[in-house]
């Protein structure tokens, strides 16, 4: 299951080809010019058992300044300390989760994603070797929970939603699952892989 599981998620990086965005729905939004994106490494762990691959996700703190109490991938900004996004994915699902980096095998990166918040993130996709326990990190994480990888990649659980955004009407995909309400960039991204292995 592990072979598959990776050949899959391997599928994935390479079909994926176009960088999305959290404007891609929302096509008469215009962009400031020259605006800055801060680079950000995002960590998509998942752990093949069994006859089940599943994908670990977090519910950030209801403090935080960005994307409060939203579902997320484990990561974050890229350091100045970091060599690159993978190292800056790897480190911060470290800290988030208590996800080893020796226990991680990286098969590779999805295009980058645009978010309304400014960051250029990086999705680094991952196999977990060994299960482990999550450990949240205080402050940061409120939950960190597994889904199971069949649901997020079918294109058939995703919807289309809104709400009002800053004076307008903004669009979003959603693949919820369970109590989880998984939106915006998170879903956008899943839905990016799950485009890349549909009908192949």
């Amino acid at each position: 299951m592990t072979g598959d599981t990776a050949d899959r998620l391997r599928k994935a990086v390479a079909r994926a080809r176009a960088p999305s965005s959290d404007y891609d729905l929302n096509p008469d939004t215009v962009l400031p010019a020259g605006r800055k994106l801060r680079p950000a490494g995002v960590l998509v762990p998942v752990l093949a058992q069994d006859d089940a691959a599943r994908l670990f996700l977090t519910k950030r703190s209801s403090a935080l300044k960005h994307h409060p109490g939203q579902i997320a991938f484990p990561g974050g900004k890229q350091d100045d300390g970091d060599a690159d996004v993978t190292a800056a994915a790897l480190r911060e699902a470290h800290e988030e989760i208590g996800l080893a980096p020796e226990n991680v095998e990286v098969l590779g990166l999805l295009p980058a994603h645009e978010t309304v918040t400014g960051f250029y993130v990086t999705p680094v996709i991952a196999l977990v070797r060994e299960p482990f326990t999550p450990v949240p990190e205080l402050g940061e994480v409120e939950e960190v929970f597994d889904v199971p990888l069949d649901h997020v990649l079918n294109p058939d659980n995703f919807s289309v939603q809104s709400r009002r955004w800053r004076g307008s009407r903004r669009h979003y995909y959603t693949v919820p699952f369970g109590p989880y309400y998984i939106w915006g960039a998170t879903a956008r991204i899943l839905r990016s892989m799950a485009e890349a292995l549909k009908n192949r």
